[in-house]
Formats: structure tokens, sequence, C-alpha cells
């Protein structure tokens, strides 16, 4: 006879020990499959559900995790730049030549920005690579892309391409706060170079030299360009080709009134050459004691150093309107007045 207890909708649990079993042993692996699920999402979250498709400076489509904390940058600028906004607890990995502030040294290498080693990056294990799209070669690029490691890349031209990289980093890293007031300065301190160059009844005539044999200058779509001129000078070597070659003999025939020769690890040999152009007296460099040997550093690298190449340049061409404390800042000004 039915039970007439039994709800409507209700089924019986069969008693056979053996069927038991067999429902108990299909219950145990849809849980296990139901943890596998959870755990396989809380690991693919961060990488994937939190992840932001924006386009880089080369128009490019990049998954860009909500807030990457391995990044490797991949030129010696990125590397300055990320310091700057103090992000260097998420750095894991730098190029060669990386070496500004003193701490980036330490971080592990991954060759060169032109010859990228991309297994080191791949073992570096890295949630964002950022590139600079002169220098580094697209084969790589493409190497780490097909690993799904996302790689953002820049293009800063000129100054104000430098201002609008930091902002448009800060922003991707979240640290926008850091990256306006970082632009903020930089503007503060080009407006005074500015002011202090304007109204000059005489612009020098400039020989930038960064290479020795051959000679070689910076013509006009360089940020030494650009500089010299913001500076108040006129760069001899203005035109189409970045880079140009001059014999000795064109240089002096210029008659430059301020030459700069830039030094890096070479530097006895540069001094070298600055003796060798004091052999022309008659250059107006020469005569008047106008040969300088500047960090090339703080002049041809995308980074917030570029306004510390700025005012060094105007000091070196305009020392008259730009010497020591004329561009100091109104609070230093206060400083240096107090007994």
């Amino acid at each position: 006879m039915r039970n007439r207890s039994t709800k409507i909708g209700s089924i019986p649990r069969p008693s056979t020990p053996a069927t038991q079993r067999a429902i108990a042993g299909k219950d145990n692996v849809i849980q296990r499959l139901i943890i596998l699920f959870f755990a396989l999402l809380a690991i693919l979250a961060p990488i994937n559900l939190s992840a932001a498709t924006v386009v880089d400076q080369l128009g490019r489509n990049v998954q860009v995790p909500d807030r990457p904390v391995r990044i490797v940058c991949l030129a010696p600028s990125i590397t300055e730049i990320l310091f700057a906004l103090d992000l260097s607890d998420r750095l894991v990995g730098a190029t060669q030549f990386s070496d500004y502030p003193p701490r980036a040294n330490a971080l592990p290498k991954v060759g060169s920005y032109i010859r990228l080693d991309v297994e080191k990056i791949v073992a570096l294990q890295p949630d964002l690579c950022i590139a600079v799209k002169d220098g580094n070669p697209i084969t790589a690029i493409h190497k780490l892309e097909a690993l799904d490691i996302p790689v953002y890349a820049v293009d800063p031209r000129d100054l104000e391409a430098v201002m609008d990289t930091l902002q448009e980093l800060g922003g991707l890293l979240g640290v926008s706060d850091r990256s306006d007031a970082i632009v903020a300065g930089m503007r503060q301190r080009i407006e005074r170079v500015r002011r202090a160059v304007a109204g000059t009844t005489h612009r020098p005539k400039v020989f930038f030299q960064i290479g020795i044999a051959p000679i070689v200058s910076v013509g006009t779509n360089t940020f030494i360009h650009e500089l010299i001129v913001m500076a108040g000078g006129v760069n001899l070597a203005a035109g189409d080709t970045p880079y140009p070659r001059f014999s000795k003999e064109a240089v002096i025939a210029s008659r430059p009134e301020v030459l700069i020769i830039t030094s890096m690890a070479r530097k006895a040999v540069f001094e070298q050459v600055k003796r060798e152009w004091r052999e022309w007296e008659a250059m107006p460099a020469v005569k008047n004691d106008r040969i300088y040997l500047v960090d090339s550093n703080v002049l041809d690298r995308a980074t917030p150093r570029l306004v510390d190449g700025l005012e060094m340049l105007a000091r070196l061409i305009h020392p008259d309107r730009c010497g020591p404390n004329r561009l100091a800042t109104d609070d230093q000004k206060d400083k240096e007045a107090l007994p």
C-alpha cells in the first residue's frame, strides 16, 4: 500500500547498498568539479576577468591587467619613467643600460632594447611589458604577444609627447596623481627657461657633437635639436637628416659660437676631442672658451630628465640669462634670500 505521507513530487531514495554507493560516487565527482571550477576561476580572474582593452600609442589594442604587478621595461627610458612614477616595486626586469636611478642596475636584465632576450623575459613571468617603437624589434614583440604577454608600446617624439606619455602611463598603471605632479613641475621649469631667453637679441650658433670618427651631430627631428632651440640657440646641424655627418673643415667653416660634446663611458676620449678642437683658435667657440662636455643621458632619453637637459643647455648657451640661480624656483629663491 502507498505511503500516504509521501509528498507530491518527492522521490523515495533507493535503499540498495550498490545504488547508494553509485549515487555517492556521482556526488563526489560533482563536488570535485565544482571545486576545480572555482579554483580555475580564482587563478584566471586576475589575468582575464580584470583585464581591460586599451589602445597604445601605435594604435594597437592591448589587454592590460587592471593593476600590473610584474612589469618588464623594454628600454632604459621606460625604466627611468617608472622609477619616477614610484613604481620600482612592480618592476621585475629591464634592458641593458637601464642605469638611472642607480637602483635600476639591480634589476634582472633582458638583453639590450634592440636585441631583446625573449626567453629571459618569459622566465620573469611578466603581466605587462612596456615597449618603445624605435629600437624594440617587432619580431620579439610578436613572440611575447603569442605567449599571451601583453606589450604596451609608446612613441614619444618630442618633449610634449614625453609629458603626454608620462600621464598616459600614470593613468594606465593607476598613479595619475604622481604623473600629473611630475608633468606640472616639468611645465613650470620649461616656462622659466622660455621666459629667461625670451627677447634675447642674439641666438648663439651651436654645434652639438655626438660622434667622433666620423663627426656626427643632431638634425631637426631629435630631442637635442628641440632643446637647443628652446634654450635660445641655433642648431648648426638642423635639417632632415636626424644624425648628419660632418668633416672637421665643415664644422670650422660653420663658425660655432658654442661647441658641445656629449660624453658617457668614453669621457677620456671626448676630453681628447676637446683638446683637438682647441687648436683652431679662430673658431669663436675656442676663442671665447665655450667648448663643453655634457652627459648625453639627460638630453636623448625620453624621460623627465629632458628638462634637466634643457636647463643645462640654457645655462651653457645663455649664461647671462640662465646662469646659476637664475632658473631657480620661487621657493629656492626665497630660501637663498634667508640670512
